[in-house]
């Protein structure tokens, strides 16, 4: 079960080390697999994924792409409360991420130059959707939705079959209530390089998004600066400071809800409060027997997942902030007064009735969020992961004269004779330096 630590300045620290060496395992072993498939489907397209999809997917579908009778077909199949529910959960993510949409501008000088900026969304995307077991309708929402704010021409999305070779239902369902616009069953890294080089039936992408396993993962980051990507996403985490005020019951089960993802997945518990720390582990070892996944449980707990007592509340945010978590809870008296202390997480769960699935699913705010304490330096999926920005410059005749003088002199300083000469030719009245 979960390890209880009294922090000493050096305990919890070796404990971020630890976590750090979960990424460092699997790439010697796994890139040499991707590499091969990636270089097959660019060679051979669409028989390639093929091939591929019988091998790991067991039965590949008559037809790559499902068209939208099928796609309205399968959905019927669907609980009708299933689609309520994805409908309002759609509508909190489109609500939350418009308020994100910047708009191109434009500036004038008094010399007439004229300056802006340009916004427009990407032409295509790529959407990857796991499928199988692990099958998460709720990435398809995270991930298309704020795509369509953005101004996205197209949405392509890659979702392997199930074991009988037919699609996902709610998958489906989720994508046509979020406007993915084409859908095809092919899963894994084959369908990760379909959509960045295309082939036959499957078109290029501009960028590629959303969440898969190793071989995905490690597609998506060996790939990038073919395509765009949207991150390169570890396993999961949860960290959750809390002082007295807090309910054992809600922290055990809010540590179970990432444990139960991956038996890599972190979670950690920082208090001030001896006593809270305590009935927290009464509770884990309570509440898991009741679980359906409590052996992934029990093995991230065992191996990733701590307790760490601190002095105060203030130790507690220096560590948060040196860890920098995917997923941060606020469970404390006062929790708004911490917003302004956290620099460093995907997204931040402020109060005891804000758990961290309440994220996963339904607010709003994105749950593609980085991990491995990227988040010191990535923030979470948004409108502006689909967008591009162009600037555009227009100077006048005289007001390049008036500039011209610094602009080959800073030519000359970098040794750069052809820029300097580019003012140059166009005033050659001037005498310059």
């Amino acid at each position: 079960m979960i390890t209880t630590v009294i922090a000493d300045g050096k305990k919890e620290y070796d404990f971020i080390e630890l976590l750090k060496s979960r990424a460092q395992n699997s790439d010697k072993n796994v890139i040499p697999i991707v590499s091969e498939i990636i270089e097959n489907v660019k060679t051979n397209g669409d028989k390639a994924v093929y091939d591929y999809t019988v091998k790991f997917d067991g039965k590949a579908p008559e037809k790559a792409e499902i068209s939208a009778d099928e796609i309205d077909a399968v959905i019927s199949e669907c609980d009708p409360k299933y689609i309520e529910t994805v409908r309002r959960a759609a509508k909190n993510i489109e609500d939350f991420h418009k308020r994100q949409v910047q708009q191109s501008w434009l500036t004038t000088k008094k010399n007439g130059v004229i300056m802006g900026q340009r916004i427009r969304g990407l032409k295509r995307v790529g959407i990857y959707v796991p499928g199988g077991t692990a099958a998460y309708p709720s990435s398809v929402l995270m991930n298309a939705i704020p795509a369509k704010i953005a101004g996205v021409e197209e949405i392509v999305m890659c979702t392997p079959p199930m074991k009988n070779g037919k699609p996902n239902p709610n998958i489906l369902a989720a994508a046509k209530l979020a406007g993915v616009d084409r859908i095809f069953l092919m899963g894994g890294a084959q369908a990760i390089a379909a959509m960045a080089y295309g082939t036959e039936s499957v078109p290029k992408v501009d960028k590629i998004v959303g969440p898969g396993n190793i071989f995905v993962a490690t597609a998506k980051k060996l790939l990038y600066g073919t395509v765009d990507i949207d991150m390169i996403a570890g396993p999961s985490e949860i960290l959750i400071i809390a002082d007295k005020s807090a309910n054992p019951k809600f922290l055990a089960a809010d540590l179970m809800s990432q444990a139960e993802h991956d038996k890599l997945a972190s979670a950690i518990l920082l208090t001030d409060c001896e006593e809270l720390a305590n009935q927290t582990v009464k509770e884990l070892e309570r509440q898991v027997q009741t679980l359906s996944r409590n052996e992934i449980i029990n093995s991230s707990l065992d191996n990733f997942g701590a307790i760490i007592v601190c002095s105060d509340m203030k130790q507690a945010v220096l560590f948060a902030n040196e860890l920098a978590p995917e997923h941060l809870e606020v469970c404390c008296e006062n929790p708004m007064e911490y917003v302004g202390k956290l620099d460093n997480a995907g997204s931040v769960f402020l109060g005891n009735y804000s758990p961290e699935p309440l994220g996963d699913y339904f607010a709003g705010p994105n749950h593609v969020l980085p991990t491995s304490g990227t988040a010191r330096f990535f923030s979470p999926l948004s409108v502006d992961s689909f967008v591009k920005k162009s600037s555009f410059i227009c100077y006048t005749e005289e007001a390049l004269r008036n500039d011209a003088q610094d602009v080959v002199r800073f030519a000359d300083t970098e040794g750069l004779t052809a820029h300097a000469n580019s003012i140059k030719v166009r005033f050659e009245d001037i005498d310059f330096e």
